[in-house]
Parts: structure tokens; C-alpha cells; sequence
């Protein structure tokens, strides 16, 4: 087998390139070993001591400055000035002050960053929406701690956490803050680390807590049922995924979607974005629109500004005329951080490991570490009362009989002897006679003695209520879900963020919305040749061009984006969009369609027809008499088809078309001569393209429908000779006044 390579080795020279007139030795050190020297003592300090939160929900540069400001009786006085916070801070926090005091800025009230901020700031604290607006010099600002905080700090000197030394060995700080509410799902974190990363969202502290409480009853209880979703200071939209949310809370790691909340105002014509997502700001938005609007990409938006004040985040968006504020929020979402991703990474500091841990494996770790602080505090209280009754035990003794004890001392020469003689006399230990010795001479009275034997008995009872805490776990988890109650009823706390449960995702959003949209008038020939007019081209040059022979056959008042429909002597239907055609000018022919949209060689265009939203009805007249009264809609597709077949019925050629929006009285003339009215309400529509339809004209064998038009395009004057009470018939001569010079064709208005 082949040998083993040695590890890399790092290589150190003396300075001196002569030593005692030699070239000093070479010193080798294995890679390994230099990167556990140097290296892993400060990856270690960096996880453990700065970036990665505790159970507490707070990393030790929050929890330095929070004890700090307790210390300086900051929960109850008024505010002071930042600097001096910060300069005290410093006794146990060895950075520097701006670091500091960045910290206490993203803990303020001012600059919302916390579902619930533990400073109470006043002055120019910045914003968390906004990246430019910087906070104040700490000289300018002032601060206190917030009513909150009581909860962070209760029972603290009641030994409920350890304390350490800071690090100069001349003060004691907190290990953990011993907070009655599950903080750490609460305040949102986020810190960056050596090889690893953590990112907490916030939580609706209302929800923390009833879950906390549904934890310690019932550990396999439904967290989704209670625990909603994340929670964030800046409000907006998120959008519900159950499963995302459901692997977040198992596992610890995911990430959702968050998008603005905005408002149109018709009035103005102008979109007002007021909550946007936690992970962005208004900045940063307002320079991808401005890279959009640039771009070509967002020709609805006229103008957009800030137009934050002091009563909050706004965004004003300038709508051009026309424009569908639903369609354009849709867009935003989709391309600018209006909708942003939260990516979870629940990594949490446990016992000095790091653990990355969902929602129920952090309210395991937090009942567990409260109920031990819960244990603790009780303890400590046992404890002093112990040490209370144990005097008073021994003050009782000694005021049965307190003449005795009068004797003894009077009869005592030294002073020192004194606590020994009363020891000897009634059997207590030293503790109890010194406190009996200290005892004031008016105080031995029957009114005093009655009151401590009383005391005695309460003492006597409290001691076992709270050994009875200490031996029953369900009575400590009763103290706990009391205390949740109590944080519950002090802070109420309504929801920022609205959980959305049914929306319409990006990915579901037509990729084709990018296509400009404006009025253009179309015009058909007879050969098949297809002109995009702009309104603004059309005015300078109104004089259609033609091939010689050829002339106009259908024209339309459209829009870009709508729907060209082409109707082939093969019975099939080409589609595309009038946006797929370039614009163009009157003097020009125009595209020719057989060419443009692939047609099979030798066919040609008979008829077409432009929509927007597929509405309406098409009405399809064949020579032999034959009607058939079709859904625009059955020529609607999903997969957006270029090529239908079966457009309509082979059975036999088609005399005449039209795009029927509304009911209305139609003209039809044979080549008799003869002609028909009626009202296409009589016709029933159909959702089969390729319906042979119902007879409507009778027709003798040697002559066939002509045309079709509607009753105002016609210049019959004797209207009530044509109209039929029954269909189908064979309809009326025409008389030549009716007949007019007009050349009834397919030209449809």
C-alpha cells in the first residue's frame, strides 16, 4: 500500500538570516496544528461569546447592555443620555463604544426592529425599513428601559441564573437573562459566526406564550394550530405555505414569502405601499422599480417617491392613465423586493453547543432551563425562610423563659462568654444566640413574643408549601403558565403581519404581462396583408397602401396585447397576438399572414377576428343556408395553441363570419336575390368549433348565401318585408330600393 502523505507543514525562518555566522534551522509545524492554535480558540470565541443567541433569546452584547441599564435603576427612572449608557456598558462589554451603541439602537423603540424593544428610546434612532436614514451620535439620544424588561430581570437576584465575572475579573454579570416568556421566539436574531449562521424570526408573543402554556401541558400538542406563523415590527402579507411552514417548525430551516401591503387611491391614480417585508427597505426598492422603469419594463408607472413621515413608511407609486394597479402589484412582486424570502435558521447556543432546533425542540429547551430557574428561585426562597425560622426557633426557646436568659447574661463577667453561656443554657447554636443577644430590651414584651411564635407557625407552613413546589413538577408548571398569563394580560400584542392563506404566486402570474400596452387600429386586406397602426401614425398619414387588385377587408380598434383570431379556407384558426406584429405605417403593405403565422402552402385567409378577453359569441354563415353560433370561448386555450383545427364546419363553404357581442338583427342575401332577417337570439350557441349549425335561409339547388351582414349595415328600407316569423325560410326578392349601391360584403365595423 502506498505510504501516507504528511500533513502540510508551515515552514518559519528567524529574521536574522545569520545566526552565529550560520543560516538558522528551519522550524516545521503541521497545518493542522497551526489551524487548532491559532485559528479554532477564536471560531470558538466567535460561536460562543458573540454571534449565536442563548436560550434567552439574547447574545451577550444584548446582554451586557440590558444588565447594565438594570443596574443603573433604568427600569424605574427617567430616561438618560445614550453615551452614558454606553460608557458604563463598557465595564463589561470589552468592545468599542460605536459597537455598543449599535447594539442598543436595534433593541429601540425608535428604530423597530423588535415585535417588543426593551429600550425606550427618545431622538433619532434610525429606521429598520429604511437603509440611508442614519441614527443619531448617542451625545444626542436618550434612553431607559422599557416596561418589558421587569420581565427579563424578575427574581434575577433570587439565584434563578448564574453569575460570572466580567472580564477584568472587577464586576458580576448575568450567564443567562431569566425571562418568564420564551423570548428567543419572540425578539428576532440574526447573527453571522465562523462556519455557521444563525436567524431567528419573531413570533406574536400572545401565540409564544399559549403555546408555551399547551407545551407544558400537552408536549405533543399542534403548534400550527396555536403558533400561527412568524410575526414581524414591519407588517406586510405573508403568504401561507402549510408545508413549508410545518417542515420550518420540525426542523428549524425553510424560508416563506413576505410581500407589501399597499392601497390604491383612485382619486389620485397613484399605489400607496405602507408595510413592506422585514428583510428589505424602501430604498432598496425604490432602486430596482427605478432599474424597471429605465429598463422599458414598467410603462404604467409615471413617477414613484418616499413620502415617509412621522406617521410612517409610504411609498407613492404615479399611475400612467389607464393603467391596472392589480396587474402592476402582481409584476412588482414578481421582480422587486415588494415580495422578499425570510430564510430560517433556527441555531441556537445550548449549554455552550450550538443546536439548530425547530419550534418544539426550542419550547423543550426553554421549559426545561425555566423550570429549573423556577426550581431555583424556589429554593432560594425556601432557603431564607429556613434560615428565619431557625432564629426564630431559637428566639422562642429563649422567651419561654426569658428571665433566665436575663440571668445568664447578667451573671456573664466577659463579653465573649456571653453567646457561649446562652448556648450552654438553651441549647441552641451560635447563629441563634447571637441573633437572641441583638435583641433591643423593649422588645421583650408579650406582644413581641406572641407575634414571633405566630411567625413561627406561618414560617412553619410556607417552608412546606414550597417544598411542595419543589417535590411536584406539575406545581412548578403551574407557576410557569401563571406567569404566561401574566405577560399575556400586561402586553397584549395584535398581530403585525397578515397571514394570507389563499393568493396567487408568482410562478402562476402570465409571463407575457411584460407586453406594452396601448391603442392601435388594424387593418386586413382581401389577400391576406396585416397592418399594426399606431393612433399618433395613423393621424400624420391616414391613406392605406395596397397591392393592385387588393383593398381593405376588416380593420379593428384594439389594443397591443389582444388576440389576433385567423380563419383559413381549410377550416383552421391561426392565433397570435397583435404584439407579435411590428408597428407600422399606412404608406407600407403590411405583413402577409400565410407567411407570418407558417400557413400550409396554398391556404389562404377568409375571415379573422381580434379580442381581448374571448367574450362574445362567433356567428359562422355557410352557403348552403346553414347558420352555427359559437363560444369565442371554445377557441381559448391554456397551452396558448398557434394552430386549431376543426375552427369550423367542413360540411360546406363558408359564405360569411362575424364576432357577435351582443344580439342583433342580421341581413342575409342569396344569389336569388332573395333576403332574410332575423335575430340571432334564436340561435342557440354551441361549444363544438365544428357544428354544422341549423338551417336558416332555404335554398333552391342552382343558388346559394351570398352574405351576411348586420340589419344598420344594410340600406333595406322595407325592413318588414325580409324579417322571418319562423326559420328557416326561404325569405323575400329584394326590391331595388333595397338593394341601394352599397356592396354588401364581410366588412365587419
Amino acid at each position: 500500500m502506498p505510504k501516507k502523505k504528511a500533513p502540510e507543514a508551515v515552514k518559519h525562518r528567524s529574521a536574522d538570516p545569520n545566526v552565529m555566522g550560520l543560516r538558522a534551522e528551519v522550524l516545521e509545524q503541521p497545518i493542522t496544528q497551526t489551524l487548532e492554535i491559532n485559528y479554532m480558540p477564536y471560531a470558538m470565541s466567535v460561536i460562543i461569546s458573540r454571534a449565536i443567541p442563548e436560550i434567552d433569546g439574547f447574545k451577550p452584547s444584548h446582554r451586557k447592555l440590558l444588565y447594565t441599564m438594570y443596574t443603573m435603576k433604568l427600569l424605574s427612572a427617567g430616561r438618560t443620555k445614550s453615551a452614558n449608557i454606553v460608557g458604563q456598558t463598557m465595564k463589561l462589554n470589552p468592545h468599542g463604544d460605536a459597537a455598543i451603541y449599535d447594539t442598543m439602537v436595534r433593541l429601540s423603540r425608535g428604530y423597530g426592529a423588535l415585535l417588543h424593544p426593551f429600550v425606550d428610546s427618545k431622538g433619532n434612532f434610525g429606521k429598520v425599513y429604511s437603509r440611508d436614514m442614519a441614527w443619531a451620535a448617542s451625545r444626542y439620544t436618550e434612553a431607559k428601559l422599557d416596561p418589558i424588561c421587569a420581565e427579563l430581570f424578575r427574581d434575577i437576584d433570587q439565584d434563578t441564573v448564574d453569575f460570572t465575572d466580567n472580564y477584568d475579573g472587577t464586576l458580576q454579570e448575568p450567564t443567562l437573562l431569566p425571562t418568564t416568556f420564551p423570548n428567543v421566539l419572540v425578539s428576532a436574531n440574526q447573527g453571522i459566526a465562523v462556519g455557521m449562521a444563525s436567524n431567528l424570526c419573531g413570533f406574536n408573543l400572545q401565540e409564544v406564550c399559549q403555546a408555551a402554556m399547551a407545551y407544558l401541558k400537552d408536549p405533543q400538542c399542534d403548534l400550527l394550530s396555536i403558533l400561527k406563523a412568524p410575526d414581524f415590527p414591519t407588517g406586510g402579507e405573508l403568504l401561507y405555505d402549510g408545508n413549508v411552514m410545518s417542515d420550518i417548525y420540525e426542523t428549524g430551516r425553510g424560508s416563506f414569502q413576505v410581500r407589501s401591503k399597499w392601497r390604491y387611491v383612485k382619486a389620485e391614480n397613484v399605489i400607496e405601499i405602507y408595510e413592506i417585508p422585514y428583510t428589505t427597505t424602501a430604498e432598496a426598492i425604490m432602486d430596482k422599480v427605478t432599474e424597471l422603469v429605465k429598463g422599458g419594463k414598467l410603462k404604467e408607472i409615471a413617477d414613484m417617491r418616499d413620502e415617509t413621515d412621522l406617521n410612517g413608511l409610504k411609498l407613492t407609486i404615479d399611475l400612467k392613465r389607464g393603467s391596472d394597479p392589480d396587474k402592476l402589484m402582481q409584476r412588482l412582486f414578481k421582480s422587486t423586493p415588494l415580495q422578499d424570502s425570510f430564510s430560517c435558521n433556527f441555531n441556537i447556543l445550548i449549554a455552550g453547543m450550538p443546536r439548530v432546533m425547530g419550534v418544539r425542540e426550542i419550547l423543550e429547551e426553554w421549559t426545561a432551563w425555566r423550570i429549573e430557574g423556577v426550581r431555583r428561585r424556589t429554593y432560594f426562597i425556601q432557603k431564607k425562610k429556613k434560615d428565619k425560622l431557625h432564629l426564630l426557633k431559637g428566639l422562642k426557646k429563649i422567651l419561654l423563659d426569658i428571665d433566665k436568659a436575663i440571668k445568664i447574661i447578667r451573671d456573664t463577667e466577659l463579653d465573649a462568654e456571653v453567646i457561649p453561656n446562652l448556648m450552654i443554657g438553651f441549647g441552641i447554636d451560635q447563629i441563634q444566640a447571637e441573633y437572641v443577644a441583638d435583641i433591643r430590651l423593649r422588645n421583650i414584651n408579650k406582644e413581641y413574643i406572641l407575634k414571633r411564635v405566630a411567625e413561627t407557625d406561618e414560617l412553619e407552613k410556607e417552608i412546606a408549601d414550597l417544598q411542595a413546589v419543589l417535590d411536584d413538577p406539575n406545581k412548578v408548571k403551574a407557576i410557569i403558565t401563571g406567569e404566561l398569563k401574566e405577560v399575556m394580560t400586561k402586553y397584549p400584542s395584535p398581530r403585525h403581519t397578515e397571514i394570507v392563506y389563499e393568493y396567487q404566486t408568482a410562478a402562476a402570474e402570465d409571463p407575457e404581462e411584460d407586453i406594452p400596452d396601448y391603442p392601435v387600429h388594424v387593418f386586413l386586406s382581401r389577400e391576406g396583408y396585416l397592418k399594426k397602426i399606431t393612433p399618433a401614425s395613423l393621424r400624420m398619414s391616414s391613406e392605406q397602401k395596397y397591392k393592385e387588385g387588393d383593398r381593405e377587408y376588416l380593420r379593428w380598434d384594439a389594443s397591443n396585447r389582444d388576440e389576433l383570431l385567423v380563419f383559413t379556407d381549410r377550416q383552421q384558426c391561426y392565433k397570435t397576438r397583435l404584439a407579435d406584429f411590428d408597428d407600422a405605417k399606412a404608406s407600407v403593405l403590411g405583413d402577409y399572414l400565410p407567411t407570418k403565422l407558417g400557413m400550409d402552402a396554398g391556404e389562404t385567409v377568409v375571415w379573422a377576428c381580434v379580442t381581448a378577453d374571448y367574450a362574445g359569441h362567433l356567428l359562422f354563415f355557410f352557403e348552403n343556408g346553414k347558420a352555427a353560433r359559437v363560444e369565442l370561448a371554445a377557441y381559448q386555450t391554456q397551452t396558448r395553441r398557434k394552430k386549431l383545427t376543426g375552427a369550423y364546419s367542413d360540411k360546406s363553404p363558408l359564405a360569411a363570419a362575424w364576432h357577435l357581442k351582443e344580439d342583433l338583427e342580421m341581413a342575409l342575401i342569396s344569389t336569388e336575390g332573395r333576403c332574410l332577417i332575423f335575430h340571432t337570439a334564436v340561435l342557440a350557441p354551441k361549444t363544438t368549433r365544428s357544428t354544422q349549425g341549423v338551417n336558416v335561409m332555404t335554398l333552391k339547388s342552382k343558388y346559394h348565401l351570398e352574405s351576411a351582414l348586420p340589419l344598420t349595415s344594410t340600406n333595406i328600407q322595407n325592413q318588414a318585408r325580409y324579417r322571418a316569423r319562423s326559420l328557416p325560410v326561404a325569405g323575400a326578392l329584394l326590391k331595388a330600393e333595397d338593394r341601394g349601391e352599397q356592396q354588401l360584403s364581410l366588412l365587419e365595423e
